[in-house]
């Protein structure tokens, strides 16, 4: 009633709270902190600079060590009727090249698991990785080229590259615990740093 005595237009209103938004990361080992201690990972270091910045989300870490976009495909349906999640984080693909799956196979479970977030009106983002040189120029290119084509054609985010200065640097081998596939804890706020810039357009204001 004050804005209304006062003559004032209710846009002139204290702006409501955001509304608390759930953010859903499905991912591999390099998000679910394997070989680390809890809470030392990239998707608890989210949580925490989520609360820093005080915007009004909780992330619900869904991430399974071993975990192939095929596998992220079968778990997702019975993940987004539970969460019901405003954002989707997809970490998954790494798996998918250790193991010499067809990319084929790769781009169409990506694909179906941005639809179906899509189609519960949640955003997404694809969190890209890139494979080593020693799997040969053409298949690293080819790999890390689908994240970026069902970005496009799902009209999704992606963060390009996960481990960003982490596995590229001339002392990468610093970064990785002894089996010189998963991060040191030392690593994670890095590869938050490499995600964010994607993520944060998509978070409440």
């Amino acid at each position: 009633m004050g804005a209304l005595a006062s003559g004032l237009p209710l846009t002139a209103c204290a702006a409501r709270p955001a509304v608390p938004q759930t953010i859903l990361v499905v991912g591999d080992s390099l998000s679910a902190e394997y070989g680390l201690a809890r809470g030392s990972g990239w998707v608890a270091l989210l949580e925490k600079r989520l609360a820093e910045k005080k915007v009004p989300a909780t992330v619900v870490n869904a991430s399974i060590s071993g975990d192939t976009t095929s596998g992220g495909r079968a778990r997702l349906a019975p993940l987004l009727a539970k969460n019901k999640p405003d954002i989707v984080v997809i970490e998954l693909g790494g798996n998918d090249a250790l193991r010499g799956l067809p990319l084929a196979g790769t781009e169409d479970n990506l694909t179906a698991m941005v639809k179906a977030a899509q189609a519960i009106k949640a955003k997404v983002l694809l969190v890209g990785i890139q494979v080593p040189p020693n799997y040969g120029g053409d298949y690293m290119q080819k790999f890390s080229g689908v994240f970026e084509t069902v970005a496009k054609k799902t009209g999704s985010a992606v963060a390009p590259f996960l481990l960003r200065g982490v596995a590229d640097t001339p002392d990468a081998e610093a970064n990785f615990q002894p089996d010189r596939i998963h991060p040191l804890a030392s690593a994670h706020p890095r590869m938050l740093d490499n995600v964010w810039p994607s993520l944060a357009p998509l978070l409440p204001r």
